[in-house]
């Protein structure tokens, strides 16, 4: 069997922090058993072969700790240190990073310099997987990638595009809370679809059943691509090879790209070019121009495109955020937080109040309600009105911490748009007094 040399650096602090801002219980289950998510790890989104980890290190502030409510109800202080012997029987290296100040224990520096003396060692680590969603690792992977090394990135929390943009594989805080759990996962943006084990009969079989199926996607992009006089839509293009490739697509994850953009790639179409819901060819069409628009087709603010350009804020319209925040808060009145289950409840629910948005905009909302500070599994379980303004709050504190810069104007359409009020506002087109 082939395997791919692989070298994981976790920084603790950030991935577990970041995790129990999401779902405590999924946190402590990460720390307390890293050896099962680590076996997971192993073999997802491999391409030469499963990862054989040459290189195990876990930086951790042993003082470190998050306040927890215990069995009987009572706060108790989380230390981490609890956790060391956890990752020691999985084979981590554990490094110790105790706080040089009030915000920084010096783990990425750590993970900095133990990565860079990689790459000069004699062992060739094909691939390197950072653990952390702190951009200030950005000029780490752009080293990375120079010397022509696979990168990817494991962070529960929205990281930085910058920081993103230079990886080869994300898995974002959905798939990490899956990846722990044992859940399937969805590797795939938005599939609905779960994986099953594989296709019917011995390994030559599901070879020769993979490759025909491969071959008839071949076909079908080939057939639209050459006959496109536009740019072709991804989402329909998908939506038609799924209705006719179903379980191979599912099965496979999209024959093992992971995702269909990438599947669409692997095809080396002439000229192709992608953007994030059109692919065309540069040589035969006019590219689209870069527009401003929202799931429904209508035209965003230029302060809330803004954040969807450089944020990712979905683009859906005024009238849906509402719903969203409200199916949020019902279900976490009614259900045991689980981010997985709870993306696919919520979407499935707004979809029956003909609020057609998808998972990952789904997520994308829950996420932004925790770092906002009203997770879902918070108690009492927030109103749909404190959903809302957790949400609005994290993108705006995001957009600061981003340079993103907003006048009072800008921001009281930031908060139309999103439907929630500023608060204090008597007048949102006049600055506060004072």
């Amino acid at each position: 069997m082939n395997h791919t040399r692989a070298a994981l650096y976790l920084d603790f602090d950030n991935v577990f922090i970041g995790l129990f801002k999401l779902d405590p219980a999924v946190a402590i289950q990460f720390a307390s058993n890293p050896g099962a998510w680590l076996g997971r790890l192993s073999s997802i989104s491999a391409t030469d072969g499963v990862r054989r980890w040459l290189i195990l290190r876990c930086y951790l502030n042993p003082s470190g700790w998050v306040g927890n409510r215990s069995p009987t109800g009572e706060q108790e202080r989380l230390f981490f240190s609890r956790f060391r012997p956890s990752f020691v029987r999985a084979g981590f290296e554990v490094i110790d990073c105790p706080r040089y100040n009030a915000t920084k224990n010096g783990a990425d520096i750590r993970i900095v310099i133990d990565a860079i003396d990689a790459l000069t060692a004699d062992t060739h680590y094909e691939e390197f997987v950072i653990a952390s969603g702190d951009s200030d690792m950005t000029p780490l992977l752009q080293r990375l990638r120079r010397s022509d090394r696979r990168t990817m990135i494991v962070s529960p929390a929205d990281a930085a595009d910058a920081f993103v943009a230079m990886a080869d594989r994300v898995l974002d805080s959905e798939q990490l809370l899956a990846l722990v759990q044992g859940d399937p996962m969805n590797l795939d943006g938005d599939a609905d679809e779960t994986p099953d084990t594989g296709f019917n009969g011995g390994p030559t079989a599901r070879d020769q059943a993979r490759d025909e199926a491969y071959a008839t996607l071949r076909a079908i992009v080939l057939a639209e691509y050459d006959a496109a006089s536009t740019p072709i839509n991804m989402a329909a293009l998908a939506q038609r090879l799924r209705s006719e490739l179903d379980r191979p697509i599912t099965v496979t994850n999209w024959f093992g790209f992971g995702s269909f953009a990438r599947a669409l790639e692997s095809l080396d179409l002439p000229n192709l070019r992608m953007s994030q819901h059109l692919i065309w060819d540069d040589a035969r069409h006019t590219p689209p121009e870069p527009a401003a628009t929202t799931a429904h087709g209508g035209t965003l603010p230029e302060p809330v495109e803004r954040l969807a350009e450089l944020l990712n804020l979905p683009r859906i319209p005024p009238e849906w955020w509402p719903p969203v925040y409200q199916t949020l808060a019902d279900y976490a009145g009614t259900h045991q937080f689980n981010l997985t289950q709870c993306t696919s409840w919520a979407r499935d629910q707004l979809h029956d109040q003909g609020v057609p948005v998808s998972r990952g905009a789904v997520a994308f909302v829950v996420r932004g309600t925790s770092y906002g500070g009203r997770p879902l599994h918070g108690q009492p379980p927030p109103s749909g009105t404190e959903v809302g303004a957790a949400f609005v709050a994290n993108v705006l504190n995001r957009a600061d911490a981003a340079g993103i810069a907003f006048d009072h104007q800008e921001t009281a359409v930031v908060h139309d748009w999103l439907g929630v009020p500023r608060p204090n506002a008597a007048d949102p087109g006049q600055p506060p007094p004072g």
